[in-house]
């Protein structure tokens, strides 16, 4: 068969990579990266209950941190969940990926102007984003080492106690380590404007604060995701080609509430891997239709979003949040996982609603029209 052409050597891309060459070591591919290095600058982090157990050889090798465990704050809710976390830095990743790589199936400094003929999965990021409705969650993050051990056993993945900026803000810390810790501050906010240093300043204000003397490192990251509330999935895969597989966000591959995209590259990489016919015309038919088939499942996670986004003023958007957080954890692990049940739509949309219901249900009807 005629050789694979993935373009783009972030998640998405890396982990496709890695499945072929695990599974599937007579298939010809060569990855393409434009950096010197494989996954950007980035931390990913996920639940591993995201993953199916089938699928976790995919993911495993790349693991940086593992946690049993993780903490909310809110106003009126603070909580200690059982759920198992874990984070991948992107150095780890790089190296990981180039140790179970040959060297022939990397092109790393590779800018690709045009898609080369043959079989091609384009996973080099999104689409046209004017083809969605979408509020916006913005973040910046900073690995900062403490003069003295901080104390965290496990994340705190929302701290929504912080002061309410530009939307709902909530800050998120990862314990690397006894005196290195990762925070990053986030808002789910109306624009997509980001003043990175003054981000920065409230994420080392944030320190201070919980009484730690810190000394920035070396990393720093900074993103804007789309929090989609409505859009056209034709025309979004459509504005980035057609005929051609993709993957990542390019192929709209996200949780449309959490922005989380580990789970859904892993699932497609897995997909790939054991597919029997590889060729372009084969693989272009099935990553379109595993994009279509999320998207159209997911109709439930844009109109909460809906409710977050045009329904609740920006002060109150964290109510919405901190009532999620005091739901069962059955029901929070299913929904981080993109498998909300009917039973669990129905109980988040029951009991005490966290903003006016006429004013939910005239903002669905007018994003509808």
């Amino acid at each position: 068969m005629s050789e694979i052409a993935i373009l783009g050597g972030g998640l998405a891309g890396g982990l496709i990579a890695y499945a072929l060459h695990q599974k599937r070591p007579d298939i010809p591919f060569t990855l393409y990266e434009r950096g010197d290095a494989l996954g950007g600058n980035h931390v990913w982090s996920f639940f591993e209950s995201d993953i199916a157990p089938a699928d976790a050889w995919i993911i495993e090798p790349f693991i940086s941190h593992r946690w049993d465990g993780y903490d909310v704050r809110f106003p009126a809710l603070r909580r200690t969940l059982g759920g198992r976390y874990r984070s991948i830095e992107c150095e780890r990743f790089d190296q990981v990926l180039r140790a179970a790589l040959p060297a022939e199936r990397l092109r790393l400094g590779a800018s690709v102007r045009e898609v080369p003929t043959g079989a091609v999965i384009d996973t080099r990021g999104p689409g046209d984003l004017k083809s969605l409705d979408a509020g916006w969650q913005k973040f910046v993050g900073l690995e900062l080492h403490t003069a003295a051990p901080h104390g965290l056993t496990r994340p705190i993945v929302m701290d929504a106690t912080v002061e309410q900026i530009d939307g709902y803000r909530f800050v998120y810390v990862l314990p690397f380590g006894p005196s290195t810790l990762f925070i990053e501050d986030t808002y789910y906010s109306d624009s997509p404007k980001l003043d990175v240093e003054a981000v920065k300043a409230r994420i080392l204000a944030y320190a201070a604060d919980h009484g730690w003397q810190v000394t920035p490192a070396n990393r720093q990251e900074a993103g804007v995701l789309p929090v989609v509330v409505r859009g056209d999935f034709d025309a979004y895969w459509n504005s980035t080609g057609t005929g051609i597989a993709k993957a990542g966000m390019r192929a709209g591959l996200f949780h449309p509430t959490t922005g989380y995209s580990l789970p859904d590259a892993v699932r497609l990489a897995a997909r790939i891997a054991a597919a029997p016919d590889l060729s372009p015309a084969a693989l272009a038919a099935l990553t379109r239709d595993h994009a279509a088939r999320a998207w159209a499942g997911r109709g439930f996670y844009r109109m909460l979003d809906t409710m977050l986004f045009r329904a609740a003023r920006p002060e109150e958007r964290y109510r919405i949040m901190e009532r999620f957080y005091g739901l069962p954890e059955p029901l929070i692990v299913r929904f981080y996982a993109a498998e909300t049940s009917l039973f669990d739509k129905l109980r988040i949309l029951t009991g005490r609603p966290p903003i006016p219901i006429p004013r939910a249900i005239g903002a669905i009807i007018r994003t509808r029209k």
